[in-house]
């Protein structure tokens, strides 16, 4: 990618494919962005994309192939099984492309879909969204290198994303994340999980190892009656509690009495700790609320993102090799489940 010539300052031509539930989202914020220029959105329901083109003041077509002339950068919200068949000519063609995750159906599809991507000269980008969390960036500043992660996402059943299961539909966000944070390659992995409501699974836990020591539990569902998404982050550094449903994260560590206060600790009973649990909170340990105001919501900051790549000609943050190794993960996983017969 680096022998991509920079498109500079000036707006990028862009374009949607898919006007769905999530191609609605994006179509709006590529029009709200001021480095984009949105000139047409794809659906092969034409109808639908042509009331929303009417919103957005641009043009609806129904085919990839019909894109206008001089289009340089598409978001892709149609389904996964579409993936491929819409980004890689795309790509071909040197249009830089944003593909919603996961990058592809099958593993054959994404590393065609990164050939192509090679071959045009092209950027890759997926829409692995919760790279963008601002809680996420936050904790990622300040350095953290966990050595135990736990997620939960739990979702009410939509009726959505029914051509794949829960692994590749809602815990892909959460492997991609964690791959991201722990930096290191999986060694093992132990799954369970099971159909409720559609024909592929519908609940799925995992316990990865990874090849550096650390360990992550990661647990997804999509019947579930509550919504949930948070994550746990345990260092060396310190502990990190995120709820991105509230836009919420705490971030614990060493407090100025922390050697002293341990010391201390060691000699009091049961008692006395209870007593002293506003010293432990404030002296032994360090509680920081993230000051997460201010921020774009995810979609906004990953869209904004992929487009100050094009611009650029830099790589983009989450790359097509990313949803590549968060897609064999998810794989994996989801062959471990069909093994045990659930």
């Amino acid at each position: 990618m680096s022998s991509r010539i920079p498109v500079g300052p000036r707006r990028v031509r862009t374009a949607v494919v898919g006007t769905g539930h999530l191609g609605k989202f994006h179509a709006r914020i590529h029009k709200e962005n001021p480095r984009a220029e949105l000139v047409a959105l794809v659906d092969p329901d034409l109808e639908r994309a042509r009331v929303l083109a009417a919103e957005l003041d641009c043009c609806a077509c129904a085919t990839v192939d019909e894109l206008p002339a001089g289009v340089e950068a598409v978001s892709i919200a149609a389904p996964t099984v579409l993936h491929e068949a819409l980004a890689r000519p795309l790509l071909e063609r040197g249009v830089h492309c944003l593909v919603e995750k996961p990058l592809a159906a099958n593993l054959a599809e994404a590393d065609r879909l990164l050939a192509a991507a090679a071959r045009g000269g092209a950027l890759l980008s997926v829409g692995h969204v919760e790279r963008f969390q601002p809680a996420v960036r936050a904790v990622k500043a300040r350095g953290f290198k966990p050595r135990f992660v736990e997620c939960h996402r739990l979702a009410p059943f939509t009726g959505r994303s029914r051509d794949i299961g829960v692994v590749h539909d809602l815990m892909i966000h959460d492997l991609d994340l964690v791959l991201d944070l722990v930096g290191s390659s999986v060694r093992s992995l132990d799954a369970v999980g099971g159909a409720i409501l559609t024909g592929q699974e519908d609940v799925a836990s995992v316990r990865l190892v990874f090849e550096n020591g650390a360990r992550a539990n990661i647990t997804a569902s999509r019947a579930s009656l509550q919504p949930t998404r948070k994550l746990r982050l345990f260092s060396g550094e310190g502990y990190a509690s995120l709820d991105f449903g509230k836009n919420y994260g705490l971030v614990i560590t060493p407090g100025p009495e922390w050697d002293s206060g341990r010391v201390d600790l060691a000699t009091m009973d049961a008692a006395t700790i209870a007593q002293r649990q506003e010293w432990i909170a404030s002296r032994v340990l360090s509680l920081q609320e993230l000051d997460l105001s201010g921020h774009d919501r995810p979609l906004q900051a990953e869209i904004d993102s992929f487009l100050a790549a094009v611009q650029s000609g830099e790589e983009a943050e989450v790359t097509g090799e990313d949803g590549r190794a968060a897609l064999e993960l998810a794989d994996r996983i989801v062959a471990d489940i069909r093994a045990q017969g659930w």
